[in-house]
């Protein structure tokens, strides 16, 4: 049965999505549940895994008995299955978070809401235990599709915003399988394990590096990477406040997931570091985004607006992790990405509550709602903590061992921009609590106990997990040393 704790992760939402619309045919107040129902299973199927995983390695799973290079595969090895306990948690905190704040008007729509809340986190999952490049596109398209018509449910300027990520999305689509194409035409397959054998002779190919380009650039558009990250911050933007937060934390982190597998388990560790110069150019797009992304939001007067370019910034800070070369960056990277999908859905779940609730959007409106609300100044507090990167948080431990990683490469330029980008997330958080300690409350009247109590348990229960993590940092900076790291490195 433990063999089938992968596949279980994905058929779950899948099934769900698909049962769903008749389920709920007569009884639409039934899609809520039911969403509920499986994400909460799939925490624990995740849960599962990972420890099926740490105690009996690797699993391979190939759907219908076609073995690879012949068959979809499935990789959960120790990388996968801990992104995919962040995918379920931070999936289940954003169910919970959704029904006060789906969007208003949808009526008969709410099944087709949960039902393409779940087909995302179905193709999330694909992402994450893809073993072959062509079926890492199929679920790319998929969580994409899904987001478009989550962003555009909201109507008015996320209809453009939408259109627009459609437009980039699309483009980035078509270059990842130009990028794919020249692959299977230098090697003969698809299967990445089967393509990672035959690297080492396809070194001259300048089908290989076409496509590694193009895969490349495609990549890029999807997670939001400086200089293709101009749909995110519009889309996150003017998405409806129950999406946001899903999209903020998994959409763009899982699709670096992805372009991380390749780069390491397809390529291989020899290959980028001593062939193909694939880190630098990562490395350096790092730089650039930590730095130009919390610029960006420091300028910013709408809070939706100034956390995604604070999230494009930490994209940015993970890259560098990763780029180094090194044990000690790439594991710096991956637990900083945990972190800041943690991070940057507590953020937009914050962000939720002050238009939902008290129907404010900029900085200065943001200072009236902190002083009403003490609860939510004291989590805003604690997130701020873990993105500035101040201990006990796990914001701290993920930059220390980034910078770590970045020294042991001798790369003092990458230190320099990740504390240059600290220093600037630092300014545009003292603009936050500058404003909610000089502004008087607001004068809204909300009743406190009126807040729905899943949005104080989503926002309490991010906020708990930026500080859980900072103490839980060594066993989990431990597990990804031992069961998560790329073969060779």
């Amino acid at each position: 049965m433990s063999h089938q704790l992968p596949a279980l992760l994905f058929l779950l939402p899948l099934f769900a999505a698909i049962a769903m619309p008749v389920v709920c045919l007569k009884h639409r107040e039934w899609s809520r549940p039911i969403s509920l129902g499986v994400l909460g299973a799939m925490v624990v199927v995740s849960l599962l895994n990972v420890i099926n995983i740490i105690n009996l390695g690797e699993v391979r799973y190939a759907f219908s008995g076609w073995t690879a290079p012949l068959g979809i595969e499935w990789v959960a090895d120790g990388f996968a299955s801990v992104v995919m306990v962040m995918v379920s948690v931070l999936g289940l905190l954003g169910i919970v978070f959704a029904g006060p704040t789906s969007p208003k008007g949808l009526h008969g729509r709410i099944v087709h809401y949960y039902v393409l809340i779940l087909l995302l986190i179905s193709a999330l999952t694909g992402i994450v235990f893809a073993g072959d490049l062509f079926n890492l596109f199929v679920f790319l398209e998929v969580a994409a599709i899904a987001s478009y018509a989550l962003i555009g449910m909201a109507g008015g300027r996320a209809l453009f915003a939408s259109f627009r990520y459609l437009v980039l999305g699309t483009l980035g689509a078509s270059f990842y399988l130009l990028g794919v194409s020249y692959f299977y035409a230098a090697s003969g397959t698809l299967n990445m394990a089967d393509i990672a054998e035959k690297i080492p002779q396809l070194l001259s190919s300048q089908a290989l590096l076409g496509g590694l380009l193009f895969m490349f650039i495609g990549l890029g558009i999807k997670m939001a990477m400086v200089p293709f990250h101009v749909w995110m911050p519009e889309a996150y933007t003017y998405a409806p406040e129950s999406v946001s937060p899903i999209l903020a934390s998994l959409a763009t982190k899982v699709v670096l997931v992805g372009w991380v597998r390749i780069i390491y388990w397809v390529l291989g560790v020899n290959v980028i570091v001593d062939a193909i110069p694939i880190l630098f150019l990562v490395g350096l797009l790092g730089m650039l985004a930590a730095v130009i992304g919390a610029v960006l939001a420091l300028v910013q007067q709408n809070i939706k607006t100034m956390f995604a370019y604070g999230g494009i910034a930490h994209i940015g800070i993970i890259l560098i992790g990763v780029s180094q070369g090194n044990q000690t960056g790439f594991v710096g990277g991956i637990f900083y990405l945990l972190n800041d999908a943690v991070m940057q859905a507590a953020l937009f779940f914050l962000a939720g509550v002050a238009i939902s609730q008290y129907g404010v959007r900029t900085v200065e409106e943001l200072g009236g709602v902190g002083k009403q609300a003490p609860w939510f100044t004291s989590a805003l507090i604690v997130v701020a903590l873990g993105m500035i990167g101040l201990p006990p948080t796990g914001g701290f431990f993920g930059k220390w061992y980034i910078i770590l990683g970045a020294l042991e490469a001798n790369n003092y330029v990458a230190v320099t921009a990740v504390l240059l980008s600290t220093l600037l997330t630092l300014g545009y958080f003292v603009r936050i609590f500058e404003s909610i300690f000089r502004q008087t409350p607001i004068s809204a009247g909300i009743n406190q106990s009126e807040i729905p109590f899943s949005l104080k348990l989503s926002v309490g229960v991010t906020s708990a997990a930026v500080l859980l993590l900072g103490l839980l940092s060594d066993p989990i900076v431990q597990l990804l040393l031992t069961k998560a790291l790329p073969p060779g490195l």
